[in-house]
């Protein structure tokens, strides 16, 4: 199993009180998943999220990513392996102004140090640029795009370095609806096309129904969930 979640809670001090995030979260990921984390706001989709992306901490329960035990390991054997395996996508896409499309990502490669020679980078960008069809606007800078043009700039570049795994916190949410349809059918088709695991939250019914396996949050529990 890919990612194995086990009793996993989440408390926050606030004041002198604990707000439990997540209450006892039970689930497993398949590698070449493409997961829903569905719910309204306040559920604990960015939470759960955050700790599967190694991003956060948990206060009790078990997670391992990759047969690799993440309470058992040291921060930087965690972020070792956040390097390694898992890309990210934000809803604010989270591009650097100053660097063109190309540049922007090819910044994980540089990184990671993943990415091999020059030569070997350029066809790798070029490779996604192809896949999200932005080719004609390598040379771009961000503020040159669409919000839509934006997102698929930052999927590219979460791909880069071919992470087995794709954490997206609301992805579509900055964006039209028929736009965030096209955005996920885009995550969909390189789900299929590199066998990437994606794991994105949304609020949205109609995103949801995109997924193959979807897991719907209430109030830190989960409600239920279905597999297609």
């Amino acid at each position: 199993m890919l990612i194995r979640v086990k009793d996993l809670k989440k408390t926050y001090p606030m004041g002198n009180l604990e707000v439990q995030a997540l209450k006892g979260i039970n689930l497993d990921i398949k590698d070449g998943d493409f997961v829903s984390i569905a719910g309204p706001s306040g559920s604990g989709k960015s939470t759960l999220l955050n700790i599967i992306g190694l991003i956060d901490s948990f206060t009790s329960g078990s997670l391992s990513v990759n047969d690799t035990v993440i309470e058992t390991q040291s921060r930087r054997e965690i972020s070792r392996l956040r390097r390694d395996l898992i890309g990210f996508i934000f809803q604010s896409f989270n591009l650097l102004p100053v660097l063109n499309v190309f540049e922007n990502i090819e910044l994980p490669l540089l990184i990671t140090k993943k990415g091999g020679s020059k030569a070997k980078r350029k066809d790798r960008i070029n490779f996604l640029l192809e896949e999200i069809g932005l080719t004609d606007r390598k040379n771009h800078y961000p503020s040159e795009l669409s919000g839509g043009q934006q997102q698929r700039v930052a999927i590219a570049r979460a791909l880069a370095s071919s992470p087995r795994i794709i954490i997206a916190d609301e992805p579509t949410a900055n964006l039209d609806s028929d736009t965030g349809e096209k955005i996920l059918a885009l995550m969909k088709a390189i789900n299929k096309d590199e066998k990437t695991t994606f794991i994105f939250s949304t609020h949205d019914p109609e995103i949801w129904k995109m997924a193959d396996h979807v897991v719907f949050l209430h109030d830190g529990d989960i409600k239920s969930e279905e597999r297609r």
